[in-house]
């Protein structure tokens, strides 16, 4: 089916009767069960073109998987749907929690079966990076395979195939059971087949999605047009531990940039260990050569979304800085950027004012819309139900028989009951008028007759209550 959205109207005149099919609704998954929660595919929201700084220039999206409203749609379902986990109590939003800068404020995540063995990673602004790879490790090689390795995780979602665990192609068939996730599919990929691939297409575009670009250092930047300038909207402090932050331990900075690059702040690719080599429950873990970009560390009060490294062992981030400024330890893989000529660990020898410093222009880097805006927000209400879909067909048609009838075509999901329903305006009373079942390409057929004024129509669809 066909991603765009705009709302378009069919109009048939006969003799002096007009009749208007509306391309509103083909689909309508109503419930009105506690707070009620809209997810209108008529009117989709913004992913695709969203406006990004001209500064912003990595990219690291898919020439495959470029970001569709249709797409990052169904990955925002598929992302908050706790039935993507082996028990229904656990989705992708239980750990990267959009309050938190979509990561978590625990030290490790619960999943259906224990905790993580390391801090779920924040996921904002995860597209704007030289970096493919995923995970602390790096294991994942694109952000596409990333997204189903916790389903298939034993602890975390729990479709592992092992342990007792179903298989990943159990979830497939749990899913296609369902008929919004055939109607969703079928926006995004023209069929309702649901595969792994289809899933993590639409999960990396989702996630791709979440984006950050309105923090007090965007601001300044927009003004300054380059980072080693003084930024008239920051304090002498914050410009003092912008310096710090981007120049070289041997020009008397901290040589952050080197590694957490501006202005995306992602991490360097060929960035190894940073000479923290804890793990959470215990023992050594020197695998981890990854961050999260360094945007939105914390809230707009400063205060941080959880701990922060991949145990979630420092609980400031003045703790972050002192880490820096000496490395407590060697390890076989740690980052060479982080040794002195020698070969000894690094020492900076920063004082506690530029310690503070750098810590406050880190503050800086925190924005505000991601946390508010309802694209990236849970669409599912208290009963873990979609209140309201409305979609836009692929093929929807009137056509006059010439003899005071129309014939109404609608492409919508195969096999489902609608209801075809009319109204007199389309702030009118809707009121139902047949049942239809769609066949088994999926279309609705239906012989109007054209009355005197306007009629508008809509085809909906009730799923049974769970």
């Amino acid at each position: 089916m066909r991603s765009d959205t705009r709302q378009l109207c069919v109009s048939v005149m006969e003799g002096r009767h007009w009749i208007l099919l509306v391309l509103l609704l083909p689909l309508l998954v109503l419930r009105l069960e506690a707070q009620q929660k809209v997810l209108d595919l008529t009117t989709l929201a913004n992913y695709a073109n969203q406006p990004i700084p001209a500064y912003i220039t990595k990219n690291n999206t898919p020439g495959n998987n470029a970001i569709t409203n249709a797409g990052a749609t169904l990955g925002r379902v598929l992302f908050y749907d706790k039935r993507l986990s082996r028990n229904s109590t656990i989705s992708c939003a239980s750990c990267h929690q959009q309050s938190h800068a979509f990561g978590d404020a625990a030290t490790a995540s619960t999943g259906v079966n224990g905790t993580t063995g390391r801090h779920s990673m924040r996921l904002i602004n995860a597209r704007f990076a030289t970096e493919v790879r995923f995970f602390w490790d790096e294991r994942a090689t694109s952000l596409e395979n990333q997204t189903t390795q916790p389903v298939r995780d034993h602890v975390e979602m729990g479709f592992s195939g092992t342990n007792g665990d179903p298989a990943f192609a159990d979830l497939v068939t749990r899913l296609s059971a369902i008929a919004e996730y055939r109607v969703l599919f079928a926006l995004m990929f023209g069929d309702a087949a649901i595969t792994e691939a289809r899933i993590q297409s639409a999960l990396g575009q989702f996630v791709r999605s979440i984006q950050s670009f309105d923090s007090r250092y965007d601001a300044g930047r927009a003004v300054a047009g380059a980072d080693n300038v003084g930024f008239t909207n920051f304090t002498a402090q914050e410009n003092a531990g912008k310096q710090l932050f981007l120049a070289p331990p041997n020009q008397g900075g901290g040589g952050c940039a080197g590694c957490h690059r501006p202005p995306e702040f992602d991490i360097d690719p060929n960035s190894r260990n940073n000479g923290l080599t804890t793990k959470i429950g215990g023992g050594t873990d020197l695998t981890n050569t990854r961050s999260p970009s360094l945007r939105d560390m914390a809230s707009a009060t400063g205060v941080l979304h959880g701990g922060l490294m991949h145990d979630g062992s420092f609980t400031s981030l003045a703790l972050v800085v002192t880490h820096y400024n000496s490395i407590p330890g060697d390890n076989v893989n740690l980052d060479p950027r982080l040794r002195r000529p020698g070969g000894n660990v690094q020492t900076l020898n920063l004082n506690p004012q530029q310690r503070s410093d750098l810590s406050a222009f880190l503050l800086t880097l925190t924005g505000s819309a991601v946390y508010t805006d309802p694209k990236w927000s849970d669409p599912f209400n208290a009963s873990g139900q979609l209140d309201l879909i409305i979609l836009s067909p692929s093929v929807i048609s009137m056509q006059s028989n010439g003899d005071g009838t129309a014939t109404l075509r609608c492409k919508v999901a195969p096999g489902l009951s609608y209801q075809l329903e009319s109204a007199d305006s389309l702030s009118g009373t809707w009121n139902f008028v047949t049942n239809l079942t769609a066949d088994a390409g999926g279309l609705l057929q239906h012989i109007a007759n054209l009355g005197p004024g306007s009629t508008f129509y809509r085809f909906t669809y009730t799923p049974p209550a769970p």
